[in-house]
């Protein structure tokens, strides 16, 4: 199951997300997506968990969770068409 995270202080690291969602079983990923201008953060990343009861584990029990000053809001990314008009 894709995770999307939001809410992420720009200065998280995929380094500080991943275990968090580790804690909760096994990670396939984990990608905090950058701005390709200013190869900062945007915010934002997504965490692949291939057993869908951890994922949502992980979801229910990171959402909400304050990080610094910003609170992670976590829920299942929906996948959307390249060609969207």
């Amino acid at each position: 199951m894709k995770l999307l995270i939001r809410n992420l202080d720009r200065s998280i690291s995929e380094a500080t997300l991943l275990p968090m969602f580790e804690k909760h079983g096994a990670v396939q990923y984990c990608t905090v997506v950058m701005d390709k201008k200013t190869s900062k953060s945007k915010g934002f990343a997504f965490v692949e968990m291939p057993k869908v009861g951890e994922a949502k584990a992980a979801m229910q029990a990171l959402n909400g969770t304050k990080i610094g000053d910003n609170k992670l809001r976590v829920k299942k990314a929906e996948y959307r068409s390249e060609n969207q008009d």
